[in-house]
């Protein structure tokens, strides 16, 4: 796939995203989009398939009421493209920031599989897992 169709995907997400367009979203996600969330935590592992993935984003945006705060940059090469974004995260009942890079497979135009890698994956695995307090 050329860089500038991956360059297309990304920018036509992170622009749904900011704008909180959750449907246009959704239809940026290819049927077979499979997610890779990483640590020690439920929703560690592969969630293969948009209706897995789905529920993972799902379960994860319920347990930390993830709000967007920025898209702080997009990028696109020859084989993946990726969004850093800020998001504010709750972990209890305490708002703290992060930053996520999210790394993205394209394919057919669509996102195909997504590897997200966090700031702090301490506390996205206590936000998940709801764990206690983790020092930042």
């Amino acid at each position: 796939m050329a860089e500038a169709d991956i360059r297309a995907a990304i920018e036509t997400y992170a622009a749904a995203w900011v704008r909180g367009d959750l449907a246009a979203i959704v239809g940026c996600y290819h049927d077979e989009f499979t997610l890779h969330y990483f640590g020690d935590n439920a929703l560690a592992g592969i969630h293969s398939g948009k209706a897995a993935a789905l529920t993972a984003l799902a379960s994860f945006s319920q347990k930390s009421r993830r709000r967007l705060m920025a898209v702080t940059a997009t990028m696109a090469g020859a084989d993946r493209g990726a969004v850093i974004a800020r998001e504010m995260l709750t972990h209890n009942e305490r708002e703290i920031e992060v930053e996520r890079l999210l790394v993205y497979a394209v394919r057919d135009g669509l996102l195909a599989e997504c590897w997200v890698y966090d700031q702090d994956q301490r506390l996205i695995d206590a936000i998940i897992d709801g764990s206690a307090s983790v020092e930042r």
